[in-house]
């Protein structure tokens, strides 16, 4: 880790120049005023799409005999298995999704890493696999992000790394069951902002397929679920929508979220308001959102159930996830009839803009986190 997160604010070509470090690295093979400099590779930060490059290290580790290994850091990208893998028969797989960011002063941090070692251990349980150690999991994230520190992007580049934790069964499957045998493995790769040329509001349509089923599975992060939401965001695309609202499958009257964000609604008062369902993901993004509202901005906060037909009620819109943080939704249509947000198709809401400021703030080390929010990396 860093001794002293001072730092020469220029940096060339993604070099970025630190004072002082009290840990070797293989790449640290220069100085700078008689101390190490760390080598970013040659990557057009500005520039970088939101899609994946390969880096140089992965984790891997091994359930067998029941009983995980100790795990270890790889070159190799490529993944070895049986034509007849659980995973590939049956689908049983989960998965996350965090940051690594620079922050202003210098350091590489991760934001709530916890939550994610937590959501994935509830997935692995309700598809009978075997949990990772949760302490594990974000030493893991720690060591993946550390050894390929030289791939996170230089703050103010707009660009992050994205961290993919993923586990699934590896064993010949073929009877329906649970695998004996699986890996937990974490990639990194480093991408540009969700939005290109900043931040515009989306149209997103009511859809008429569901998510998830009462009493399923969508409340956990595992791959089925959005292998089944991909026919859906397809035909969107088609008909010129940006992405799916999806009502609850019981009733069809409530908002549940999209095929891979949850919503968050500002009234006319101001209050926030999410969706409240036993089957949408519990958003680390929307949790943390909730409580910047509350805490940051003195906002009243609610989450409840949210009915179709309150939409044309509330002020603003966003959709909420790692990737994009908020997406501003500025048009809900329902079968050919619009719902216009108050806030426009022009910019966010002056509400939902002071959410995302303040969130990404926290995590760019601009504004202070509450306590334990923040993970360091170096």
């Amino acid at each position: 880790m860093w001794v002293d997160s001072r730092r020469d604010k220029d940096y060339n070509k993604g070099q970025m120049k630190s004072e002082c470090y009290d840990f070797c690295h293989d790449d640290f093979d220069k100085t700078w005023k008689g101390v190490e400099i760390m080598e970013k590779k040659n990557i057009d930060w500005e520039n970088l799409s939101f899609a994946y490059m390969k880096t140089d290290k992965r984790f891997v580790s091994t359930y067998k005999d029941g009983a995980w290994d100790a795990g270890q850091l790889i070159d190799d990208d490529m993944i070895t298995m049986s034509e007849c893998a659980c995973v590939l028969q049956y689908a049983q797989t989960v998965f996350e999704g965090l940051k690594a960011y620079t922050t202003e002063d210098g350091h590489i941090v991760c934001f709530r890493p916890d939550l994610n070692a937590e959501r994935m251990a509830q997935s692995a349980a309700r598809l009978e696999m075997p949990v990772f150690p949760e302490d594990r999991f974000v030493q893991a994230v720690v060591d993946t992000v550390k050894a390929d520190a030289a791939f996170v992007p230089p703050y103010g580049s707009g660009a992050t790394l994205y961290v993919r934790p993923y586990m699934f069964g590896i064993n010949p499957v073929i009877g329906v069951k649970p695998a004996d045998e699986y890996q937990f493995r974490i990639l990194t790769t480093p991408v540009g902002p969700y939005f290109k040329g900043g931040v515009k509001p989306i149209t997103i349509r009511i859809s008429d397929f569901d998510r998830a089923a009462p009493h399923g599975t969508g409340n956990i992060k595992a791959g089925l679920n959005y292998a089944m939401s991909l026919h859906a965001i397809v035909t969107a695309h088609k008909e010129g929508y940006d992405e799916n609202m999806y009502l609850d499958p019981g009733t069809r009257t409530k908002v549940e979220e999209t095929g891979g964000a949850n919503f968050l609604f500002v009234t006319k008062d101001n209050k926030v308001v999410t969706p409240k369902s036993n089957s949408i993901l519990p958003s680390i993004t929307r949790r943390s959102l909730m409580v910047v509202a509350k805490d940051y901005l003195g906002l009243e906060v609610e989450e409840r159930e949210i009915y179709k037909d309150e939409l044309k009620d509330f002020a603003e819109c966003g959709l909420c996830g790692t990737a994009a943080v908020i997406s501003p939704v500025g048009k809900i249509v329902d079968h050919g009839e619009e719902i216009c947000l108050p806030s426009g198709m022009e910019a966010m809401g002056p509400i939902t803009q002071k959410l995302y400021d303040t969130l990404t703030g926290i995590q760019m080390g601009r504004i202070e986190a509450p306590k334990g929010w923040i993970k360091v990396i170096e």
